[in-house]
């Protein structure tokens, strides 16, 4: 299925294909404070439909991940990255898609703080 989601002011706006039925709670030091709930995707499923220019980007520790934003409203709607085998991926912040329902997904925590 494709979802079209965006962050609050919808400056930043993307469509993904997926099946989000499980997301992940990770318990790193950025993802405890914005509260987000992940799903991850090939980056090939995961389409910007707003220009680029409205990204803003943080990265932290081993700066392996794109944390993306909105330089407007603050809302982190995905990030982007490369698995160890090289595959770009896409982590969406499955919050910033209306459609889905949060209750009926399955959360499954994640000990980054750890790693």
């Amino acid at each position: 299925m494709i979802y079209e989601g965006s962050c609050h002011c919808g400056n930043v706006a993307f469509e993904v294909e997926g099946d989000f039925k499980q997301v992940i709670d990770c318990n790193c030091s950025l993802c405890r404070r914005r509260g987000g709930l992940l799903a991850f995707v090939a980056r090939d499923k995961f389409k910007l439909t707003t220009p680029e220019e409205n990204l803003s980007t943080y990265t932290f520790n081993s700066h392996v991940i794109k944390h993306r934003f909105c330089g407007n409203c603050g809302i982190a709607p995905f990030g982007e990255g490369v698995l160890p085998n090289g595959d770009a991926m896409a982590s969406i912040n499955v919050r910033c898609i209306p459609a889905i329902d949060l209750g009926t997904l399955e959360i499954a925590p994640y000990d980054g703080q750890s790693r």
